[in-house]
C-alpha cells in the first residue's frame, strides 16, 4: 500500500531560490496550499534574531525555524482560521493576515492578533546553494 507516482509528485515542490530577488517574498503552490519563501536582507535577518522570544505568544527562535538565515519557508494559512496573509506587510514587516488582523514577523512568528500559532514550518532542504526541495 503506497502511494501511486502522480501523489508521491505532488507531495515534494523543487524551488530555485536565484529567481527571488532579496527582501522579497514568493508563493508557491503545494499540496493544496500556499507555501510562502522570502528572501530575507541583512536588516530583516538582524532584525529578527534579536527578537526577545519571552515576549512572543509562540515562543520560538528565528535560528530554530531556518536552516539557512537568508531563507525563510512557511506555509502561507494563519494559524488563527486558516486564511492567507498578506507578504511584507503588517507592524511587523512580515506578513498580515486581512481576515482578523494577525500581524507576523519577517520569521513567520506571530507577534500581535487573534492567530495562536506562528505559521508552520515544512520540511525543507537545500540540495545545493540554489536549489529548496519542500516535503
Amino acid at each position: 500500500m503506497s502511494a501511486s507516482a502522480d501523489v508521491l509528485a505532488l507531495s515534494k515542490i523543487e524551488i530555485k531560490l536565484s529567481e527571488i530577488p532579496e527582501g522579497k517574498n514568493m508563493t508557491f503552490k503545494w499540496r493544496g496550499k500556499p507555501l510562502f519563501v522570502r528572501h530575507r536582507t541583512e536588516k530583516e535577518i538582524a532584525t529578527e534574531e534579536a527578537v526577545n522570544i519571552g515576549e512572543l505568544r509562540d515562543p520560538q527562535h528565528d535560528k530554530d525555524r531556518v536552516i539557512n538565515p537568508r531563507w525563510v519557508i512557511v506555509l502561507g494559512v494563519c494559524t488563527h482560521l486558516g486564511c492567507v496573509p498578506i507578504s511584507n506587510a503588517g507592524e511587523f514587516g512580515g506578513y498580515y493576515c486581512p481576515c482578523h488582523g494577525s500581524h507576523y514577523d519577517a520569521s513567520g512568528r506571530i507577534r500581535k492578533g487573534p492567530a495562536p500559532l506562528n505559521l508552520e514550518v515544512p520540511y525543507y532542504e537545500f540540495p545545493d546553494d540554489d536549489t529548496v526541495i519542500v516535503g
